[in-house]
C-alpha cells in the first residue's frame, strides 16, 4: 500500500494517508512562535504493528525541517520516543 504523510494545516494535524484517502493516522499539533508541539499521535487500530506510526512521525520532522526554524516539543509518548531511537533528527529539538 503506498502512503503519503500530508500536513493538513486546516485541522492542525499530520496526516498519514492511502492512495485512496483513507487516514491511516495522524499526529496533532500546536505552533507557538517557532515551537511546534506534536501532542497527540494515533494510527487506525486496523493498521497497527506495520510501522506506520514511525513513517508518518518521519514524514512530519522531515517536513518540519523542510521548513525550517522550528523547533519540535514531542508531549506525545509515541514521538518522544522516536526521537530516542533516531537521533538524526536531534537537531529539530
Amino acid at each position: 500500500m503506498k502512503l503519503e504523510v500530508r500536513r493538513n494545516d486546516g485541522e492542525r494535524r499530520y496526516e498519514l494517508v492511502s492512495e485512496d484517502g483513507e487516514l491511516i493516522g495522524l499526529i496533532d499539533y500546536r505552533l507557538t512562535g517557532s515551537v511546534i508541539d506534536l501532542f497527540h499521535a494515533e494510527t487506525n487500530p486496523a493498521h497497527g504493528g506495520k510501522g506506520y506510526g514511525s513513517q508518518l512521525v518521519e514524514g512530519a520532522l522531515q517536513d518540519i525541517r523542510s521548513r525550517g526554524g522550528l523547533t519540535v516539543r514531542p508531549s506525545c509518548s509515541f514521538v518522544a520516543d522516536f526521537f530516542g531511537k533516531h537521533p538524526e533528527y536531534a537537531d529539530l529539538l
